[in-house]
């Protein structure tokens, strides 16, 4: 589940202030004008998987059991902004105070977390450099992203980040134009019980180049249009390079207290390898709510020639037909997935609380293992008596090809 959400929106929270009336007009005062806040975290994960197996996308080992807890916390600081420029850095540091291991021995929370929770360190997620002029923000340094196929995530204790330079422009009317060249990727963990460090995006790419269009210029209608490459400088054997293409309309409206929707999407995945064959994959999306009561029905489906690659960061993840927690999409070649939502909202009490099932068919799985039930029963509460405190609680099974269950607890105080 998505406590931290990060869009194009947090994009853009720089450039709002840099064109505040309020700007620094020395350094001094940029930076003693500076805004900080922080989150306070508690993460409490529980995993169990039998040896028939899970499905493809969960962290977890077959035929374990093993829990988690992991404290954390995050601190950003922005400068007020000064001539246009605006400095930020967040500061990510979690620790694992009961896990016991060691990494290399399944069945320990360090060997089975490894992967995703297991993080006793500190990292700096973001350094990064602003500058925004007219309507258009400039940021090189390390920061976070959120786009259809570029997106760090931030489900797990320490939120992924990313190097390089975005721009972000909105000259065109009802239109954000965001161009990006990414050239490195932290990690929720480095594998071996840190944090992860902000590495080289593979083991032989050097950048990733990204451009996305949104446009909502129709009434009730969003279009959303984007490109990535990345390129891999190893031998033509083993270049596993590629080239993604996404493309998403999306229509929303509301008659009373009824509202409804329909989207539709497509991801087209061209390898640089010509041994692999590349793929395409198109979702649909029905929406509907009546008042506080809300629900989806989702399909997706991958060709039968190809697989896709659904971009960079482990938010990054298109498919409307997916599990709440793990297992986020399925996008193998020759693959279907159904998901259905309903949830409701009980806005006195600052609960949300909701139930999802996802069916996946992967007719290409090398195994028997090819059919598989995911069941979610998921819920935030927003305290009400202390602001910035909210809990969150999933508890996710699977079934037909596939047992066990995965069960998240947080606790995220932000201030």
């Amino acid at each position: 589940m998505k406590l931290v959400k990060l869009s194009l929106a947090a994009i853009m929270t720089v450039g709002a202030l840099a064109t505040s009336a309020k700007a620094a007009d020395n350094l001094a005062d940029a930076f003693k004008n500076g805004k900080l806040n922080g989150e306070l975290k508690a993460y409490y994960f529980d995993r169990e998987n039998s040896a028939g197996g899970a499905p493809s996308g969960t962290m977890g080992t077959n035929g374990v059991d093993s829990a988690i807890f992991t404290p954390g916390v995050m601190l950003n600081y922005v400068t007020d902004p000064l001539f246009g420029f605006t400095m930020g850095l967040t500061f990510q540091a979690a620790q694992a105070p009961f896990a016991d291991g060691p990494i290399g021995t399944a069945g320990t929370a360090k060997n089975d977390f490894s992967a995703d929770m297991y993080s006793a360190g500190s990292v700096l997620s973001e350094a990064y450099l602003n500058y925004a002029f007219g309507k258009t923000n400039v940021k090189v340094g390390r920061q976070f992203i959120g786009t259809p196929l570029l997106a760090g995530s931030g489900s797990r204790i320490i939120v992924q980040s990313f190097e390089g330079l975005t721009v972000v422009n909105t000259d065109l009317p009802q239109t954000t134009l965001t161009a990006a060249v990414v050239t490195k990727f932290a990690a929720r963990t480095d594998g071996a019980g840190a944090p992860g460090k902000f590495d080289e995006l593979s083991a032989e790419h050097d950048k990733a180049y990204t451009i996305l269009a949104v446009n909502k210029s129709i009434p009730n209608v969003t279009l959303t249009a984007q490109y990535l490459t990345i390129g891999d400088s190893g031998t033509a054997a083993t270049d596993d390079g590629y080239k993604d293409i996404y493309l998403e309309i999306a229509y929303a409206s509301k008659a009373g207290s009824f509202d409804y929707g329909l989207a539709a999407n497509y991801l087209s995945t061209n390898y640089d390898l010509s041994t692999k064959d590349s793929g395409t994959m198109y979702g649909v999306m029905a929406n509907m709510g009546i008042g506080d009561l809300k629900g989806f029905i989702a399909y997706s489906a991958v060709s039968d020639d190809g697989s896709v690659v659904n971009g960079i960061g482990s938010a990054a993840q298109p498919m409307y037909a997916k599990g709440v927690s793990y297992f986020a999409g399925y996008y193998n070649d020759d693959s279907k997935s159904v998901s259905v939502d309903v949830n409701y909202n009980f806005k006195a009490i600052g609960l949300l609380a909701g139930a999802r099932y996802t069916d996946v068919k992967d007719d290409n799985a090398a195994s028997t293992a090819d059919k598989f039930g995911i069941t979610d029963f998921y819920a935030t509460y927003t305290v009400q008596q202390l602001k910035g405190l909210s809990l969150g609680a999933n508890y996710q099974s699977y079934s037909k090809d596939a047992e066990g269950r995965d069960i998240w607890f947080k606790v995220n105080y932000k201030f």
